[in-house]
């Protein structure tokens, strides 16, 4: 188990980015304005100037009235310090691949992910905005390893090792996840721990 630190963005080179269509991401897309809205995701967009008006209207729309944000196993390239920012939904899979699984995840102050154990998964989490604290061990009564967690951490948690990660600022910890392999469904979107407890049949 090891915490990293990663260089924030934007001190990796920008590599070109498009959107699930296949189009350049600085380009407007093709479908009419009326259902821009629902048809292009802000997790598609780019940063800055390069996201436009619909990409950002789609950010307040339900997750039930979206298209699905998980691109699944094709080819594809994404800004994700800016998608694990804009995220404000507890947990939206974005790319859902046969051997893993890319997911951005938002959790409220002082709310956390919840202690859990993936049996036959490793999992890569990174924070993008926030603060908290991460445990683990080799039980779910004896998490023996504790560390303070902040933008730019790297956390690794091996497969059978339970887990958790709690908000202790005062604003939304903002991250994104990596399962090998994947952990959820494909097009998972959670939009509250409630609701994720809920769909995994887990209660407070």
């Amino acid at each position: 188990m090891y915490i990293v630190p990663m260089y924030p963005y934007p001190y990796y080179p920008a590599a070109p980015s498009y959107g699930y269509r296949g189009e350049p991401i600085n380009q407007q897309p093709s479908f009419p304005q009326e259902n821009a809205g629902q048809m292009f995701s802000p997790y598609f967009a780019g940063s800055g100037p390069n996201m436009n008006h619909q990409a950002e209207a789609a950010m307040h729309i339900p997750s039930e009235e979206r298209q699905s944000m998980d691109v699944g196993s094709r080819p594809y390239v994404v800004n994700i310090h800016q998608a694990a920012r804009q995220n404000n939904t507890f947990r939206t899979a974005i790319w859902t691949g046969e051997y893993l699984q890319v997911v951005i995840m938002s959790i409220q102050p002082g709310d956390d992910i919840g202690l859990e154990v993936h049996r036959n998964h490793d999992q890569f989490l990174r924070i993008e905005e926030g603060e908290g604290i991460t445990r683990m061990g080799d039980t779910q009564h004896n998490l023996d390893f504790e560390e303070r967690i902040s933008r730019g951490s790297a956390i690794m948690v091996p497969a059978g090792k339970w887990h958790n990660i709690i908000n202790t600022g005062n604003r939304p910890l903002k991250l994104y996840t990596i399962y090998a392999p994947p952990e959820h469904e494909y097009g998972t979107v959670h939009e509250t721990k409630k609701a994720a407890m809920a769909a995994e049949g887990h209660h407070n």
